[in-house]
């Protein structure tokens, strides 16, 4: 794992997005185009954090806060770099983002098949509390969900 002084995560900007623009469906996934990531970008609800390792965008993720109640939308860590854990500081980012924006509740849905992520979001305090059939492509997702601060 890169040492922690090497990551820097920031707002992601458009200057970001246009050095990742001819990679995001090689080295990325091709779940967001760069269309959708210049909406979120811009979007008043959104937040998308860009994960630098020296001056390389190793990752990035979105949040979109409505009211008292955030959704991880998109969190995706570049395929040469999976399995290093960066994804925990992209999290931690998210649920930090969602707690300073006072919500009670952050969701996100996950391929009911992607059993390293289901794990992650499950030690992060995530627990299952739906099922969407067909979500991904003929796949289901699980809905997750964090509770942030208890409602009164």
């Amino acid at each position: 794992m890169p040492k922690r002084t090497n990551i820097e995560i920031s707002e992601m900007m458009i200057s970001d997005l246009e050095i990742i623009k001819e990679k995001l469906e090689s080295e990325f996934d091709n779940f967001w185009n760069y269309n959708i990531l210049k909406r979120e970008i811009e979007s008043d609800i959104s937040k998308i954090y860009v994960l630098k390792l020296g001056d390389e965008i190793a990752g990035f993720a979105a949040v979109s806060i409505v009211l008292d109640e955030a959704e991880i939308t998109n969190i995706v860590v570049k395929k040469t770099y999976r399995g290093k854990k960066l994804s925990l500081f992209l999290m931690a980012t998210l649920i930090n983002s969602a707690i300073n924006s006072n919500c009670k509740k952050i969701h996100l849905e996950v391929n009911k098949n992607n059993e390293i992520a289901r794990n992650l979001y499950k030690n992060l305090g995530f627990n299952q509390v739906g099922l969407r059939k067909n979500y991904y492509k003929n796949q289901d997702a699980i809905l997750m969900t964090k509770i942030l601060r208890n409602v009164k």
